[in-house]
């Protein structure tokens, strides 16, 4: 038998060509198999084929077409946001090459915990973090104060528990956290997860956080608070009042941190950035670049103001940071995150940024920000549907008209077991709506057309 060849080294190059031309055949035949943007029949008809493929996960004596008929089959079975029909979540198509930068990074394989794993993959990763830090705390640079600075992380949910980290290493486990009824589930999760008192819920009587209800907390509440506003809401995409909550906080003394998860991206363009007017004002900033960012999971920053608070995530592990290796000048990398061994999601991240440039990303933006507006105007003008209010950043509710929430349901999970359509749900204002978060830079008028008719061909449809 012979010894199976690393992706590295003298025939790493070698070695990978054909395996990537047998991962992209089988990619191709796996979407023609699918057929649409979801794979039909439901969660059951799934289970069954990938088992077939699958079959004995350990066995015997190994199958050298494993690696064809599994990418065949996940493809088959996958959920494609590159399809302008999947419309359901934050979950962006790739660019192809932040996909190709993140081969070349499973090829290298640096670990970001020690410099010695990742000499070049540490030194990008200061370079773009603080850069994109510079970016979101943008305005005249103060002298007297260090820069700010951004962790990578895995996404919204680390960063928003790293946020409440910092926050509690910072002022106490009495600090309090006050996020709206809007707020991501992450938030109070990582409040429960670090021990902190119970999070108290502002109302968001119209999807976003009200300051009077704010104001009033803040002020009879006993301290210190932790105020969320969120910058983007994965229901409806909607924006808080940021500079009325930074005002408010600014006046109590209470620290601020702004979940910009998803509309973050907006700081790419120059027709949109200002929607996000007073996010600098923020002690922490989350941010995912694999939704507004079109990267491969995962890609999410945790953006800090300070960066006197990272202190806090400091461990000494004398084979990692010995302290006479960093007295040599060796990076310490161990306070840039909560993890250890550590993937370099910064290439992908940098080669994008370079590859396009401000201008490149920011006419992405626009684009799906221009669809869902015509996405509204299409059901705007339909009689047969009812639009829950135009889109602030690329996310449209809407629900068939005259009809009840189980109706509406139903609707959604026909569609996704015939494999036509994907949508997502919202619950706004004690209604279901129906949600197409369009994150795919592609989609035409045509396809938007066809996922309305879709949706009114199965509503039409007897149960």
């Amino acid at each position: 038998m012979s010894t199976p060849s690393l992706a590295s080294g003298p025939e790493g190059t070698h070695a990978l060509r054909p395996l990537l031309d047998t991962v992209l055949q089988a990619l191709d035949e796996g979407a023609h198999a699918r057929g649409g943007p979801l794979p039909a029949g439901g969660p059951a008809a799934v289970a069954t084929r990938l088992r077939a493929a699958l079959g004995d996960v350990l066995p015997q004596h190994g199958d050298p077409d494993a690696l064809h008929t599994l990418v065949q089959a996940l493809a088959e079975g996958a959920a494609d946001p590159a399809d302008p029909l999947c419309a359901a979540h934050l979950h962006c198509p790739p660019l192809a090459v932040a996909t190709a930068a993140d081969l070349a990074a499973s090829v290298l394989n640096p670990s970001l915990d020690s410099w010695d794993q990742a000499p070049a993959a540490s030194e990008l990763e200061t370079l773009v973090t603080r850069a994109l830090a510079a970016e979101v705390y943008a305005g005249p640079a103060d002298p007297h104060k260090p820069r700010p600075d951004a962790l990578i992380t895995t996404g919204g949910t680390e960063s928003n528990q790293l946020a409440l980290l910092l926050a509690r290493e910072t002022h106490g486990t009495g600090l309090r956290l006050i996020c709206g009824a809007n707020a991501h589930h992450s938030l109070p999760r990582a409040a429960w997860l670090l021990g902190l008192p119970d999070p108290v819920n502002i109302p968001a009587p119209t999807g976003t956080l009200d300051p009077a209800a704010l104001d009033k907390a803040l002020t009879t509440l006993p301290g210190p608070h932790l105020v969320a506003a969120t910058a983007g809401t994965t229901d409806a995409g909607l924006i808080d009042p940021l500079p009325e909550i930074a005002a408010l906080c600014t006046a109590h003394h209470a620290r601020l941190h702004i979940d910009a998860a998803y509309g973050g991206g907006l700081l790419l363009s120059d027709r949109h950035r200002t929607k996000l007017t007073g996010l600098h004002h923020a002690h922490t900033i989350t941010l995912d670049l694999h939704k507004l960012g079109w990267q491969p999971v995962a890609a999410g920053l945790l953006a800090v103001r300070d960066p006197h608070d990272l202190t806090a995530l400091h461990q000494h592990a004398d084979y990692l940071n010995a302290d006479d290796d960093t007295e040599a000048g060796l990076p310490d990398l161990l306070g840039r995150s909560l993890r250890t061994t550590r993937r370099p999601d910064i290439l992908k991240i940098a080669v994008t940024l370079k590859s396009l440039g401000r201008t490149g990303l920011g006419a992405l933006v626009d684009q799906i920000c221009d669809r869902a507006q015509e996405f509204a105007t299409l059901v705007q003008n339909h009689p047969g549907f009812e639009l829950h209010d135009r889109p602030t950043i690329s996310t449209v509710l809407f629900r068939p008209a005259h009809t009840t929430d189980d109706a509406v349901a139903a609707v959604r999970r026909k569609l996704l077991h015939q494999g036509r359509a994907v949508l997502g749900r919202a619950r706004l204002d004690g209604r279901l709506w129906l949600k197409a978060t369009l994150l795919n830079p592609d989609t035409r008028p045509d396809d938007l057309a066809t996922l309305l008719a879709l949706v009114e061909k199965a509503a039409d449809e007897p149960a």
